[in-house]
């Protein structure tokens, strides 16, 4: 979907009107060129489309208040001084509970006449003075001042519109909780009070009450025809008995049907072991098939991990996985293996020559429960990208939800194992792993091939207000 910014052309008594009109257009034309929307107001309306007196203020806010439904985020953008009350009241009478970049022009030191000099410099510290007086928290740009056409601005916009993505995607964020949390798993405790504080919902349902709904399932009934045919088109099915094929299937749409009827974004899913000893497949399957079309799904019922899955997927617009901090890579610090057994959705992996990744069994837990018993993971390998990895994680001691974030990259080093796995290189690694164990993160950690960290941090941080690390 479209991100659309309501922008603000600040202006200001006594500094040149016609430096609004040419900042006006090059703003506009960078945010056409990132592909990115805009509500501004008509060149006609005040001049040349600026925000200066109060009255210039509400009509800006009568604006964005009737595209609210549209608007991710607000682009304030100083060509001159910029009217530091209208910049501030246009926000506060929007209603708009929104991120906000400030950006200022920069100025010419060969052309600082009265006719056209900025002092958009100066002009910027007005109105952030006045946002922070506002309570209005805002994002500012890496330069102080940046033309619109400056690789860095396009990198600023870039990551806002990541911050406002996640943001838009966890207010309001209904994860279900299918099962209860494995019982040697303390580590996917979290504080369901918390998240619901932070504007995050909880569905649950017991295992026991989708099996019944899956055994009231005919083979030949179309929603299990259609899932079956859907599943075998996603993933390479060879050597998988169709009896599994087809549990998989009844339960890909008992799952769909529970998260249409309670309006649900994001799951969790109970799998060790109950799943196997008692229905006979693992799902893994139906949870890759969701999270490659955004609708994350964590394993081992972590909400908070689908809570940082929905996030980078949010941010990015492309599938995030839960995987574990799981190995050393050798004696290099700076590397270690990710690995799960695993549900991960099919477009992180290596694609080989043009085939779709294969269905095995969980070869963890086979020995335990029986093989025939395990079938519905999807494995393979990570493709080399840049990634972004993020853990979300509740503080019931403090009351406060607690987060770390930062960039890697997945690398083609060699490896030969099972499940979904892949090498990756994080700059000071050790430290980061100093950090997880110090502040008793979980050892699942989401990843997504994206570089967002950024936009990522700010979002959490500023606008959800929880305690973030950011690994640089």
């Amino acid at each position: 979907m479209k991100t659309t910014l309501g922008v603000i052309v600040g202006n200001r008594g006594f500094f040149p009107d016609h430096l609004c009109d040419q900042g006006r257009k090059q703003i506009l034309q960078t945010l056409d060129t990132l592909g990115i929307g805009a509500c501004i107001l008509p060149e006609t309306s005040t001049k040349y489309g600026s925000v200066e007196s109060l009255a210039d203020a509400r009509q800006c806010a009568d604006l964005f208040r009737q595209n609210a439904d549209k608007i991710d985020g607000i682009l304030v953008t100083l060509p001159n001084f910029g009217d530091e009350r209208g910049v501030a009241n246009t926000i506060r009478w929007s209603g708009l509970q929104v991120p906000v970049l400030v950006h200022a022009f920069n100025d010419d030191p060969k052309n600082m006449t009265i006719r056209d000099r900025r002092d958009s410099f100066c002009g910027k510290m007005s109105s952030c003075n006045n946002l922070r007086q506002y309570g209005i928290p805002f994002t500012l740009t890496r330069l102080h001042t940046v033309n619109p056409d400056h690789p860095d601005f396009a990198r600023d916009v870039t990551d806002f519109v990541a911050t406002c993505r996640v943001v838009k995607g966890l207010r309001n964020l209904r994860i279900g909780a299918l099962g209860a949390r494995p019982a040697a798993f303390n580590t996917v405790r979290f504080s369901e009070k918390l998240l619901e504080k932070a504007g995050i919902s909880i569905e649950t349902l017991d295992l026991f009450e989708l099996f019944g709904w899956v055994d009231k399932m005919k083979d030949n009934d179309a929603p299990v025809q259609a899932k079956l045919k859907e599943i075998q088109g996603y993933v390479s099915g060879t050597g998988v008995p169709p009896a599994a094929l087809l549990k998989m299937a009844k339960f890909g749409v008992a799952v769909d049907r529970w998260m249409k009827e309670t309006r649900l974004s994001a799951t969790a899913i109970q799998c060790w072991t109950a799943m196997e000893e008692f229905f006979g497949v693992v799902p893994c399957t139906v949870m890759s098939m969701m999270s490659n079309t955004l609708i994350s799904s964590a394993c081992e019922t972590d909400i908070t991990g689908a809570v940082a899955m929905a996030a980078m997927a949010a941010a990015s617009g492309r599938p995030s996985a839960l995987v574990d901090w799981n190995n050393n890579y050798g004696d290099d610090p700076d590397k270690g293996v990710i690995f799960h057994c695993s549900n991960l959705p099919k477009d992180l992996f290596v694609n080989i020559a043009d085939s779709k990744p294969a269905m095995d069994y969980q070869a963890i837990i086979a020995g335990t429960v029986g093989r025939e018993n395990t079938y519905g993971t999807v494995v393979g390998r990570l493709k080399a990208s840049p990634f972004t990895y993020l853990r979300v994680s509740t503080d019931d001691a403090a009351g406060r939800i607690r987060a770390y974030v930062g960039e890697g990259e997945v690398t083609d080093d060699p490896l030969k194992t099972f499940g979904g796995y892949g090498v990756v290189r994080i700059p000071k690694f050790q430290k980061l792993l100093a950090f997880i164990c110090e502040n008793g993160f979980e050892h699942h950690v989401a990843v997504n091939p994206s570089s967002v960290a950024a936009g990522v941090r700010e979002a959490l941080s500023k606008y959800l207000g929880w305690d973030v690390y950011y690994h640089e």
